[in-house]
């Protein structure tokens, strides 16, 4: 679905922004572009999506090169939800829909009301402008104007920004149905959270570099120090014990009365992000 081999972007002299990016996204992937403000992420994604030009090496999208697209019918098999969402102020939730929507084949358009009722967005507001909504509240315009066009190819740059964290949950459970469909999902986010929930595999950017690029799974799995963390209680105390994680194959290997709990103690993304990048996202 996405090829990238080589990619390099320069805002000006002494302010290069990629430093040769490889990478690949298959067809119906959740892969997570991950990485701080000032990393590349966005260069990378506005690169993607047709955004910015001038760049150097080569990006394919659904088999074909960037450089030398310029029909309409590719661009409409794109969706995008930007970091800040991009609508008209003056105009309502359902006005913002039906203007982008006319960039499309009817054919190919989801009904709106039934996308924003999706995306449970109060119903108060239909046509109210959006320049009174919250910013929880236009996130779910934006997120439902990257959707209108049944895209084949979905770019989120921050999809939770602005969310509470039941929010958080049902965007994350739209995305999640949005791959079943058959969407290929590309997430620009710095986070992890994100990230571990739903990415099929992420690579992690630092200063235009690809530093690591697995599956969250994978790269949890090869940072860990496969310890555990026993808390339990003792002659009336409550007591705890790191070990090795294989010691428990024989039982517990200490005196206790009641075990209270068990942890491992797995990294999470952003703590492998650091060890990678030798800095934190934020």
């Amino acid at each position: 679905m996405i090829e990238v081999k080589d990619l390099l972007f320069s805002y000006g002299k002494d302010k290069q922004a990629l430093h040769g990016l490889n990478f690949t996204v298959e067809d119906g992937e959740i892969f997570g572009f991950l990485g701080p403000n000032g990393s590349g992420k966005s260069t990378t994604q506005k690169i993607l999506t047709g955004i910015l030009k001038g760049y150097g090496g080569m990006v394919s999208l659904f088999g074909e090169d960037l450089k030398r697209v310029h029909t309409r019918g590719f661009f409409q098999k794109i969706g995008v939800l930007f970091e800040f969402p991009y609508l008209y102020a003056n105009l309502s939730a359902l006005d913002n829909l039906k203007y982008f929507s006319s960039f499309y084949p009817r054919e190919q358009l989801r009904d709106a009301k039934e996308l924003l009722d999706e995306l449970e967005f109060k119903w108060d507001f239909l046509k109210k402008p959006v320049s009174s909504y919250s910013k929880g509240m236009r996130q779910r315009v934006s997120m439902a104007r990257a959707l209108i066009s049944n895209p084949k190819l979905l770019f989120l740059d921050e999809p939770t920004s602005g969310l509470d964290p039941t929010g958080a949950v049902l965007f994350r459970k739209i995305i999640e149905n949005e791959r079943q469909k058959g969407t290929t999902v590309f997430v620009t986010t710095h986070n992890m959270l994100d990230a571990d929930l739903l990415c099929d595999r992420v690579a992690f950017i630092s200063n235009g570099n690809i530093v690591a690029l697995d599956t969250p799974r994978n790269l949890k799995d090869q940072n860990s120090n496969h310890s555990v963390v026993v808390d339990y209680l003792y002659q009336g105390k409550q007591e705890q014990q790191t070990m090795e994680a294989s010691k428990l194959k024989t039982g517990i290997p200490f005196a206790y009365d009641k075990l209270i709990s068990i942890h491992s103690q797995e990294p999470t993304l952003e703590d492998i992000f650091i060890q990678y990048a030798g800095r934190r996202l934020f």
